[in-house]
Parts: C-alpha cells; sequence; structure tokens
C-alpha cells in the first residue's frame, strides 16, 4: 500500500477519534441540553451517530490537511545556483518609454 494511503488512514482515524472525544465532551458537559435531547428521544442513537459520523469528517479532514501541510519538501535537484527565476544566460535591461508632452492627460475621475 503506498505510503500517502498509509498516512490517510491513520490521520483519518486519528480525526475519529477526537470526534469521539467531542462529542461526548459535548453530551457529559449538556450543551444546548443535548443529553436530554439524546435520552428522551427514540432516534437519539442516530443522531448521536450522526453528530459523531459527520464531525469526523470534518476532524480527518483537517487531520490530514494538517499533516500534508507540515510534510517537509525535499528538493532532489540540487539547482540552487541563486538565479532567482532567471533562466541562465538572459540578462534583464532597463527599457525607457517616452511620451510626447501634449499626450500627457491627468486624470480627472470621471
Amino acid at each position: 500500500m503506498p505510503d500517502l494511503i498509509k498516512m490517510y488512514i491513520h490521520q483519518s482515524v486519528i480525526g475519529f477519534a477526537l470526534s469521539a472525544i467531542f462529542v461526548g465532551l459535548l453530551l457529559y458537559f449538556n450543551v444546548v441540553n443535548l443529553w436530554h435531547l439524546v435520552t428522551h428521544t427514540d432516534v437519539g442513537f442516530l443522531a448521536v451517530f450522526l453528530l459523531w459520523l459527520f464531525n469526523g469528517i470534518v476532524f480527518a479532514g483537517v487531520q490530514f490537511g494538517i499533516s500534508i501541510m507540515l510534510m517537509t519538501y525535499d528538493d532532489e535537484d540540487d539547482d540552487d545556483d541563486d538565479h532567482r527565476g532567471m533562466p541562465i544566460g538572459l540578462t534583464p535591461i532597463r527599457a525607457e518609454a517616452h511620451a510626447p508632452r501634449g499626450q500627457i492627460r491627468k486624470f480627472s475621475g470621471k
């Protein structure tokens, strides 16, 4: 299995574990009376499952995105010769443009 797929599965498991902790804390601290709503209806388990699932999708995506952004980039082509993006052999030159005096108009804002 490719390393990127392994990392995605690993980060997804971490994201869903964080989601389980988050939903557990929501229920424990009874945020917006969620514990009462879940325990006093016949589809409360479905609500908790969906809350865990959707938060897990978000947390897994964020976890994977953070892990990708924190990866180091190994530049294998050692061509760091400080040309600053300019191709070798080309040299920038200064070009000046002159306008006749009668052609210059001031901007009136209209």
